[in-house]
């Protein structure tokens, strides 16, 4: 008696299965490639940052100029020294105008901001520059918040101070402190010293 089966070509099956076996590899790599993150997770890119912010209706340049315990100092010369980089370099109104929907709007909030990414223990500088007046003559000043926040472990104000610049290329020390090596703030004071290039008297 004839039994009736299937013939099955043994090469077509060592293809199959090995088409398998690539499409099963590529699935684990686009997989490991792009890993899943998880929600609300936030990846800190910085130790501490330094923030100077000026009242929004006024058009002056001011710049923070930050020295590390190794003698690297950021600025508007140097965006990147050491630890340290300046992530906006607010130049008055040059800078505050964005295009948006072919119509240019003005960026309002006056700041400057340095983050340290790696907190060397040692004493660190900030300074304020007063670099340019804006088109009104104000001649009472310009008042400056300086902030310091540390962001690790825990985001927490670590320093905060209004100061008065008075007059066009000045500088003001605001705060010099010194950090531990359990990222702590200690020794905070306001002992002048310039950090600029333009020989200026300390205030």
């Amino acid at each position: 008696m004839y039994r009736r089966g299937y013939y099955t070509d043994p090469f077509t099956d060592l293809l199959f299965n090995a088409l398998l076996g690539f499409t099963l590899l590529f699935f684990i790599t686009i997989a490991l490639i792009n890993p899943h993150k998880k929600a609300g997770v936030i990846d800190p890119k910085a130790e501490f940052i330094i923030s100077a912010t000026w009242p929004e209706n006024l058009s002056d340049d001011v710049d923070l100029w930050v020295e590390d315990p190794h003698g690297e100092i950021v600025s508007y010369l140097q965006r990147d020294a050491g630890w340290m980089h300046l992530d906006r370099d607010d130049r008055g109104e040059i800078n505050d105008k964005v295009v948006i929907d072919g119509s240019e709007v003005i960026y309002p909030i006056n700041q400057e901001i340095v983050t340290i990414r790696g907190a060397i223990p040692g004493e660190y500088t900030v300074n304020l520059y007063y670099y340019q007046a804006g088109q009104v003559d104000h001649a009472e000043g310009v008042p400056v918040t300086l902030k310091v926040e540390r962001v690790n472990p825990e985001f927490r104000l670590v320093f905060v101070e209004q100061v008065m610049l008075d007059a066009v290329d000045t500088e003001r020390t605001v705060v010099r402190f010194t950090v531990t090596v359990d990222r702590e703030l200690v020794d905070v004071n306001r002992l002048p010293r310039m950090l600029t290039p333009y020989g200026l008297v300390p205030q």
